[in-house]
């Protein structure tokens, strides 16, 4: 059988909290007001296969690994407020984008509209170490699903995987706020920078083929 190939977009300043469910669920992602769902993706002059991921939360559970980052960032304090962006805000993401050697991203507001309600309820996690800002992050919620859209953190503090760490605060939050699901974003079938998203228990990955979602770890799924 031929593989699904997609490659889609679309552009909306208001999405209920229903749509943005529904869009999740078919693989879509947004930054600000760009809706997309790509199924492959050129990069370094490969070929790769695109795999949108979730953690169904009512299965999830913590690994030795994630306890001890939140053992090793139990010093930091951290609050979730709607999106806020600032001048630490923009000085911590002017850093963290050094980071990227090819096509760092030019702006905070490349993926974050500025008012927290467009195109959805969007919310920032801040964590603080000593009242200055080392992470943050901002995420989408959903009637049913909380969906990570980006992090940054001090390069100078990366032995804290602050950016691990941000997640499984938005993934506390998704819980302690009874939803059903936590989109992690897009990695690869293919091994990649972004293979730290598979690592989580409970995690599925949505079939372009057949439009469902299906642990990772299924044989049938990875036979792109």
């Amino acid at each position: 059988m031929a593989k699904t190939q997609v490659n889609e977009d679309f552009i909306s300043c208001k999405v209920s909290p229903e749509e943005l469910d529904e869009l999740l669920a078919k693989g879509w992602r947004h930054f600000g007001i760009y809706f997309f769902r790509y199924s492959l993706v050129y990069h370094e002059n490969k070929l790769y296969h695109v795999l949108p991921l979730r953690i169904r939360l009512e299965k999830f559970k913590l690994s030795k690994s994630l306890r001890r980052i939140l053992r090793k960032n139990s010093d930091l304090e951290h609050k979730i407020h709607p999106v806020k962006i600032g001048s630490e805000e923009v000085v911590l993401f002017e850093q963290h984008k050094t980071r990227f050697k090819r096509n760092p991203p030019n702006s905070i507001y490349d993926f974050i509209c500025p008012i927290s309600s467009v195109p959805c309820q969007v919310m920032q996690l801040s964590v603080f170490l000593n009242k200055k800002l080392v992470a943050c992050s901002f995420f989408d919620v959903g009637l049913e699903s909380v969906s990570s859209i980006y992090a940054m953190f001090d390069l100078n503090q990366s032995k804290r995987s602050l950016g691990i760490f941000t997640m499984l605060l938005e993934i506390n939050f998704a819980v302690e706020s009874k939803k059903k699901f936590f989109y992690q974003g897009y990695a690869y079938k293919e091994k990649s920078f972004y293979d730290y998203k598979k690592r989580f228990h409970a995690v599925e990955a949505y079939d372009w083929n057949s439009g469902e979602w299906k642990e990772l770890n299924q044989r049938e799924l990875l036979e792109l």
